[in-house]
């Protein structure tokens, strides 16, 4: 009887048959099942697991080692006791991995995440942090780092990474909630050192330390936070963060569990709104003030300072990897990619993502953009 396998792609790419870890080969080996992974359970093309290995200088033998690719890794398998017939099979034009989404981290951490933040928004907090803990249990690392200069790896990894911030903060909201401020202090110091310009992370500690009666604490946060903001994007907390400063030097209480609820529900919004639709078919591209046309794809472009982004802005104040557009279904949505300075849209900082309409006015370190997206067809 052929042993069970388990993937995880929430830290080092790793496949386990049984209790056996299962040594896949090169790097480009590894990211042809890692990509078959990554879209499980429907058929992936041969072009476009080319393209996510390869890129666009995707040799004339890239076809012909793409499949040899997929014979070894069914032959390493099939070694390992696993049924490569039905795991790893050909799907015309190209493959398939069928695999259940409770064998793969990442879709143990999308259904815990989904049921946190749905109990969270309904006021079940202790629910919502149960959860939520399992879902922050799944990362053993970052999204695929032993594969991350692959592009596909990249333009995944920054919606990944947002819902990783976000299952974090419903949850230290969850825990608040429930009257365990204490326990959610340390993580939160970690987080706002890693993630500087979250200011929904520096509230949640400014409350935790506020409601462990921890007032000068809470207070220093928030110069800290003020402090970073003003000196690295000349920009004031924003009115939910000053408004808490009042509250704390009136010692006002705070409420809580209003908080969490908003909390979740945004984060479930957001999350629609970046899901993975099928791509927009209506044409797209960022306009510069200088008149400069720049397409924008109808699934991934990405933009940055870095030569391999798709859009390549030569401006110090924007980051290597900036932000990402995403085509998704009727519409497309700005992410912005955890950069230094930020991504605004119509005079605001976006808080991780925002959809975008025709028309919308964006700033990306000292350039200014227009949106423009043309009428569906029809």
């Amino acid at each position: 009887m052929a042993s069970s396998s388990v993937f995880a792609l929430l830290g080092p790419f790793q496949m386990t048959v049984g209790d056996t870890p299962v040594a896949l080969g090169t790097p480009k080996q590894r990211a042809v099942l890692a990509a078959l992974v990554l879209h499980r359970n429907r058929p992936v093309t041969t072009d476009a697991l080319i393209d996510a290995v390869w890129g666009e200088g995707a040799p004339p033998e890239a076809r012909a080692s793409l499949h040899a690719y997929v014979s070894n890794l069914r032959r390493l398998m099939r070694t390992a006791g696993a049924d490569e017939r039905r795991l790893l099979e050909k799907a015309s034009p190209g493959y398939r991995l069928t695999v259940a989404d409770d064998a793969v981290d990442l879709g143990r951490f999308v259904t815990a995440r989904t049921a946190g933040l749905e109990a969270a928004a309904a006021g079940r907090f202790a629910e919502a942090s149960r959860h939520l803990s399992v879902a922050l249990a799944q990362w053993q690392g970052e999204f695929l780092e032993d594969l991350s200069g692959f592009a596909f790896v990249e333009t995944h990894a920054v919606a990944l990474t947002e819902d990783r911030i976000s299952a974090h903060t419903v949850w230290a909201q969850a825990e608040i909630a429930c009257g365990r401020a204490a326990s959610v202090i340390g993580e939160l110091e970690d987080l706002v050192t890693r993630h500087p310009y979250r200011e929904p992370l520096w509230e949640q500690l400014m409350s935790a330390y506020y409601l462990e009666r921890r007032q000068s604490d809470a207070l220093d946060a928030y110069r800290r936070v003020k402090t970073v903001l003003a000196d690295d994007l000349g920009i004031d907390p924003d009115p939910v963060l000053q408004d808490l400063h009042e509250r704390i030097l009136r010692q006002a209480p705070l409420n809580i569990e209003g908080a969490a609820r908003k909390t979740a529900a945004d984060t479930m919004i957001a999350t629609v709104n970046r899901s993975m639709l099928p791509a927009t078919s209506r044409p797209a591209r960022l306009r510069s003030a200088t008149g400069t046309s720049h397409p924008v794809a109808d699934t991934v472009t990405r933009i940055g300072r870095q030569s391999d982004n798709d859009i390549v802005l030569a401006d110090p104040r924007v980051s290597r990897y900036h932000a990402v557009i995403v085509g998704s279904g009727p519409g497309y949505v700005i992410i912005d990619a955890d950069s230094a300075n930020g991504v605004v849209v119509e005079g605001r900082r976006i808080d991780g993502s925002t959809a975008l309409t025709d028309g919308d006015r964006i700033t990306i370190g000292d350039g200014e953009f227009v949106f423009e997206v043309d009428e569906p067809a029809g």
